[in-house]
């Protein structure tokens, strides 16, 4: 099992933005969290499991103010949450954020039971899942489409993008073309048959994000990519 001090990592990219992931997690089940730097604060894109306190074993997010937004509300993304006091999620999830119940999170489906095997490599030190649920995390703020969110110095477009769950966020730097997509488009298999998802919803918003020509995306999982890929992933779910 993993001890708290080796449970994190942080991977830096370019224009500011870092990578805070859990390793020791299978990629479907391994959050990416952004975070991102500005002049006068930064932002916190989700959150993770939550199997040990996020700021104290991440020193990049102390010492700064830091806007927590959550992408959506499902329990991979937003198991630190309550650990900021700015928090940030679209009005369609604040209730889950407020009062997250295990079957609305996903826990129940994907992760509860005899399923660590499929969770883990290594499960995190004291790991039980049977007793494990999303702390209450009230927003702050709700952001929804059109709404910026300035850092100083760089302005994040909110784009509301549903299909993955009802109230899923994405943003959007046009001055750097970073979109972070999180659990909408990723290079991966995405997620459409579960609570709260919507194929209608979901083939807008992807016929939506194609107008955009990102330089690379960040994804809630796997990979990160850029234009080409953002496109094939695209153009292949339209198709299905």
């Amino acid at each position: 099992m993993i001890p708290a001090k080796h449970w994190y990592e942080t991977i830096p990219f370019a224009d500011g933005i870092t990578l805070i992931h859990e390793p020791w997690m299978t990629p479907f089940f391994r959050c990416n969290m952004w975070l991102i730097r500005g002049r006068d604060r930064d932002l916190l894109v989700d959150t993770g499991l939550g199997a040990f306190p996020l700021r104290r074993h991440v020193p990049a997010l102390q010492g700064r103010p830091v806007l927590c937004l959550s992408s959506h509300t499902h329990f991979d993304h937003i198991g630190s949450t309550h650990e900021f006091a700015d928090r940030l999620v679209h009005p369609a999830e604040a209730a889950s954020l407020a009062a997250p119940q295990n079957d609305v999170t996903l826990f129940s489906h994907y992760a509860a039971g005899d399923r660590d095997g499929e969770m883990f490599h290594a499960p995190p030190e004291g790991w039980n899942a049977a007793t494990y649920t999303n702390r209450a995390a009230p927003a702050t703020q709700h952001v929804v489409e059109g709404d910026e969110i300035d850092l100083g110095g760089r302005v994040w477009r909110v784009l509301h993008t549903p299909g993955h769950s009802p109230g899923h966020l994405s943003l959007w730097e046009e001055a750097t073309g970073t979109l972070i997509a999180q659990d909408v488009v990723y290079d991966g298999p995405l997620v459409t048959e579960c609570l709260g998802a919507d194929m209608p919803a979901y083939r807008a918003t992807m016929a939506r994000l194609r107008d955009l020509s990102p330089g690379i995306v960040h994804g809630g999982h796997f990979a990160s990519f850029g234009l080409v890929r953002f496109r094939q992933l695209i153009d292949s779910f339209l198709e299905t």
